[in-house]
């Protein structure tokens, strides 16, 4: 999953990984070991730059050893090469125990053998994860992982701009937010919304939102679903979008950056990840007071739209010879104690409903918490990942249908290009 960053906010591709520590003779992987059987083994966790708090690394190290008796390492990873990283160490006789994969990415790893199956885990502490984003944990019908954290998109305004349009209240259905949108293009000279021609994940949250699937089963292999009427429909909402706003239809929201164009103060709203917030304010600190942030609002007010959560799961390597000992760490990890802690000071959104409480005071979180139900992600096939690679055939259809042509003849443009590259991996 390609995804922008930032330390601020920890989102969808951050990866930590829990590796075993050289040296240790200490084996664990029968079903029945007990604690005593943990004692002088070490678990190390690679965590990723910026993922896990200090405190939150500090409080799960001090509970695991002492319930296991065993000692925690954590270990921070850089970002550069490591999914190449975490799959050359799959593949080595003395893998990490415990890794934390992007959860778009958990597939690819599950499908080459290199994940232990966690069913047992998700029976024991998992039967109440919020299924939309426990679904990328699970390969073929079986648990290969477990939902960590995860963030997704948020409507981010300037208070000021809708003032002055005369609007008092943030709107709770698509037709509300099209209406509000009308108003702040007839009674202020600010563009009503910056929404770029190639917006890639925003468009996917609301193919998720109208129920399309972008691939689909022929026979033994995977194919484009791009000419599907669902992904038509998700596409002409995204057309109307795309109507308020100047903005290019060639280009993503990275080019150029849609939070450093939302700063200059004469933009009514962007849609984005929380974190493109602190990136507006430190283009222009002036525009810090004027933000406010909304769920995505869906076709009703009952259901926010469909959005892509990007996040990561946690899951235990193949090969590991510490795989009950692992799984201890990962009881731990997501309790709701532990899952909670995470969710409260990195502001993402937990595992559980349950815990979304834990976000109270982070308006961002808040806002975007309940779309994290309606949420999905992009195919979970190992073969997902050639499709985006750049150029991203779907953005090329974006563009074409902004340009007029429509959706199904757009679709037919590159609908060979996205299966020649499905069959790369198939």
């Amino acid at each position: 999953m390609k995804r922008k960053l930032a330390a601020a906010i920890v989102i969808a591709g951050m990866m930590v990984s829990v590796s075993a520590c050289g040296g240790d003779d200490g084996k664990d992987t029968g079903k029945n070991a007990g604690p005593d059987s943990f004692k002088g083994q070490t678990l190390t966790v690679w965590t990723m730059d910026g993922s896990a708090p200090p405190q939150w690394s500090k409080d799960v190290q001090a509970a695991f050893e002492k319930k296991t008796g065993a000692k925690l390492k954590f270990e921070i990873q850089k970002w550069d090469g490591i999914q190449q990283k975490i799959t050359t160490a799959l593949s080595e006789s003395n893998p990490p125990d415990v890794l934390e994969v992007g959860n778009t990415q958990t597939p690819a790893y599950a499908a080459t053998g290199g994940l232990a199956e966690l069913s047992d885990l998700k029976q024991e502490i998992g039967t109440d994860w919020t299924p939309s984003v426990s679904q990328s944990s699970v390969y073929d019908g079986k648990q290969y992982a477990a939902p960590w954290y995860f963030a997704n998109r948020v409507v981010i305004y300037n208070k000021k701009i809708w003032a002055k349009a005369g609007i008092k209240d943030t709107p709770k259905t698509r037709d509300e937010f099209f209406k509000d949108l009308d108003t702040i293009g007839k009674k202020t000279d600010a563009e009503p919304l910056y929404m770029p021609g190639q917006n890639w994940y925003f468009f996917d949250g609301l193919t998720i939102g109208q129920g399309a699937d972008l691939v689909k089963k022929d026979g033994d292999k995977y194919v484009s679903n791009l000419g599907d009427p669902k992904v038509a429909a998700a596409m002409e909402i995204y057309k109307k979008y795309a109507s308020y706003s100047k903005a290019p239809k060639d280009k993503d929201e990275a080019t150029p950056q849609q939070a450093q164009v939302f700063a200059k103060g004469k933009t009514g709203a962007f849609i984005g990840m929380g974190w493109e917030a602190g990136t507006a304010v430190q283009a222009n600190k002036a525009i810090e007071k004027d933000l406010g942030y909304f769920t995505i609002p869906g076709a009703t007010a009952d259901k926010p739209e469909g959005v892509f959560l990007g996040g990561s799961n946690l899951a235990v390597a193949q090969g590991s010879k510490k795989q009950a000992l692992a799984k201890e760490f990962l009881k731990i990890a997501l309790s709701d104690q532990y899952e909670g802690e995470l969710a409260k000071l990195n502001g993402v959104i937990p595992n559980k409903q349950s815990l979304e409480t834990n976000l109270k005071g982070n308006a961002v979180a808040e806002a975007a918490a309940p779309g994290a139900s309606a949420g999905g992600t992009t195919p979970l096939i190992p073969a997902w990942a050639a499709v985006e690679n750049t150029p991203n055939p779907i953005k090329s259809y974006m563009t074409s249908v902004l340009n007029g042509k429509s959706p199904a003849d757009a679709a037919k443009q590159v609908e060979a290009e996205i299966n020649k590259r499905l069959a790369q991996q198939n």
